[in-house]
């Protein structure tokens, strides 16, 4: 009897976190102020407003955030759990966190975050129907005809008799809000453009995982503590 093994799965982690509504209240208008004092002008066309290029990278260190990133935590545990990984033995650090604000006609290009471990998305005001989160794959395994995927020929033509997880290399989550999606770092992501009059509120960040303890473990970043800084730089 013939058999299919779907092997290296991409997972990506959905959930929600639920604020109190005086909580999300002050949450927002903190963005909104954001966005105002900033510099409006580093902002392309038609990309959406985002606090890491504007001087608010840091949206942990604010303490109007605090009850969300101690939910957002318990949230990355969960998903390690996933992969099997005793936590114990490991350091996270939110490196950097940003809002995004996307108005009508606004989005986020396909772009990657190489320098970290984990990344996620937070969706603190979003309506339905709203722009839809995009994961790419850039590996494409089962790919064996070259841009058969994402041939726009080949989607006219009715190549493919129907498709599934086995023959995409892009899909969209249409995330609700208050929903977290957690993902691998360098997955290829973005949104698509807001069709709407909506304002979308976002909010992510990059987290880094260190070993607590370095020795035998070749393949993971030993902890700060151990770290040298130059001593001319």
């Amino acid at each position: 009897m013939s058999q299919i093994y779907n092997f290296f799965p991409l997972s990506i982690y959905r959930d929600k976190i639920i604020l109190s509504p005086e909580n999300k209240k002050e949450m927002i208008e903190e963005i909104i102020k954001m966005k105002k004092d900033s510099d409006k002008g580093l902002k392309p066309v038609q990309n959406a407003w985002t606090g890491d290029t504007h001087g608010h990278e840091y949206l942990f260190k604010n303490e109007k955030f605090k009850i969300f990133y101690e939910e957002v935590e318990k949230h990355i545990i969960k998903y390690m759990d996933h992969f099997e990984l005793d936590v114990s033995k490991l350091e996270f650090y939110f490196q950097r966190s940003w809002a995004t604000l996307s108005n009508s006609q606004e989005y986020i290009s396909p772009h990657d975050h190489s320098q970290s471990n984990l990344s996620f998305a937070y969706y603190l005001k979003k309506q339905k129907g709203d722009s839809e989160f995009i994961l790419i794959d850039k590996l494409k395994h089962n790919e064996f005809i070259p841009q058969l995927f994402t041939s726009v020929s080949a989607d006219r033509n009715k190549i493919f008799k129907k498709r599934t997880t086995s023959n995409i290399a892009r899909i969209n989550i249409d995330p609700e809000e208050d929903d977290i999606i957690i993902f691998p770092s360098k997955t290829l992501h973005g949104t698509q453009k807001n069709t709407n009059n909506n304002e979308r509120i976002s909010i992510s960040a990059d987290v880094s995982i260190l070993a607590k303890e370095s020795k035998n473990l070749e393949h993971l970043t030993p902890p700060f503590s151990e770290w040298k800084k130059f001593t001319n730089n």
